[in-house]
């Protein structure tokens, strides 16, 4: 389940290179279609200003869905954070800028373009019979593509500051977001204490209290039948023996010892012996998680896995984790269970609240008939 947050602000987003190069190639197509639509709004405003002397533009609802487009662009293409509201006034001044851009992407592009093409001829150049002179211009191409990579990088970076400044998030608005944020991942996080608290009260009260009672009845049958004192005290043995099995295990799930002694990898290995479904552990980090980290993405591991046993009808389930210190902790667990997992149900809704004090991000994806995969992403600066 994601994290809620409020719908003026878009999550960003990391994109590669070949999505933010497509995004600026849209951008281009944007920017001159933006261009030949503004020459009219910018003269019908200066004579509506000139007959009624107001400075209000026309055509604002158009200008506005046009921002909101780029908008729309910048944020599936480049990764951008903008805000989802901004005064209507602000629309003609970004997008008369974003027409320079476009302009200015368009010539990048061309270039990429001419040094991919010369970059080319080191693999077929040699066909023209003169390497001399193919060779030399292949090297050049190649080069002038590289630069013009890193151009483009540049000019995303161009487009995402100008569409702050127009459009926002102000600083004001990033902190009331970030206010909102950190006061619902507050609540949550006492809510998921709470809850936590419920099951381990439960847990004891069904579990071991129930054992423990047993081996009180245990020995006050050996007391009052001497003749059969001794079947009496074996049966006191192994309900000791169970009440202390089950106490072990409350204890694991409250917080396993092995997360400390020997870290996260040790502690899923662990989980996957003691899980009685096969669960294949695929655990590349180098570099141990900050304890925070490592212990919240433990709990989604042991929640989702103990989900798939009791309730997924599952066969087979298989742990990813990669990431560590210097890039976000990701977790992913699948099984090949029937589905229809409701992120909204108190495991999965506690550990949406656990990763979201993080500033984490959880997806649970459980269509009917299967599989289920549930994927954390945990920031571990």
């Amino acid at each position: 389940m994601r994290e809620k947050r409020p719908p003026t602000l878009s999550r960003p987003r990391s994109r590669s290179r070949s999505r933010r190069l497509l995004g600026e190639l849209a951008g281009v197509a944007t920017g001159v279609v933006t261009g030949l639509a503004l020459v009219p709004v910018v003269l019908l405003g200066w004579a509506g200003r000139a007959r009624r002397g107001t400075a209000t533009p026309p055509f604002t609802a158009l200008t506005v869905r046009a921002a909101r487009l780029e908008r729309a662009r910048l944020i599936r293409f480049l990764g951008a954070e903008i805000a989802g509201s901004w005064p209507a006034h602000r629309a003609l001044p970004y997008l008369s800028c974003r027409v320079g851009l476009a302009v200015l992407g368009a010539l990048t592009l061309a270039t990429l373009v001419i040094g991919l093409g010369y970059g080319s001829l080191l693999l077929w150049g040699w066909a023209l019979g003169s390497p001399l002179a193919t060779v030399p211009s292949g090297i050049g191409g190649t080069f002038l593509a590289s630069l013009t990579v890193l151009g483009v990088s540049a000019l995303v970076g161009v487009e995402t500051r100008l569409a702050h400044h127009f459009l926002g998030p102000s600083e004001r608005e990033a902190l009331r977001h970030r206010i909102t944020q950190l006061a619902d991942s507050r609540a949550g996080v006492v809510e998921a204490i709470t809850e936590e608290r419920r099951r381990i009260e439960r847990d004891l009260h069904d579990g071991v209290q129930q054992r423990l009672v047993a081996l009180g009845l245990a020995l006050s049958r050996a007391q009052r039948s001497p003749e059969r004192a001794a079947e009496h005290l074996g049966q006191a043995r192994k309900d000791a023996a169970l009440a202390l099995a089950e106490l072990r295990e409350v204890a694991w799930r409250v917080y396993p010892t092995v997360l400390d002694e020997a870290g996260l990898g040790a502690a899923l290995e662990t989980l996957a012996e003691r899980c009685p479904l096969p669960v294949r552990l695929r655990h590349t980090p180098v570099t141990e998680p900050p304890r925070p980290v490592a212990t919240a993405g433990y709990f989604v591991v042991c929640e989702a896995v103990t989900n798939a046993v009791k309730h997924a009808d599952a066969a087979e389930v298989t742990v990813t984790v990669t990431g560590g210190a210097a890039e976000p902790l990701t977790l992913r667990v699948a099984d090949d269970g029937r589905g229809g997992a409701d992120p909204a149900g108190g495991g999965l809704l506690g550990l949406a609240r656990r990763v979201a004090a993080l500033d984490g991000r959880l997806d649970v994806h459980s269509p009917p008939g299967g599989p289920t995969v549930i994927t954390a992403e945990l920031p571990c600066d």
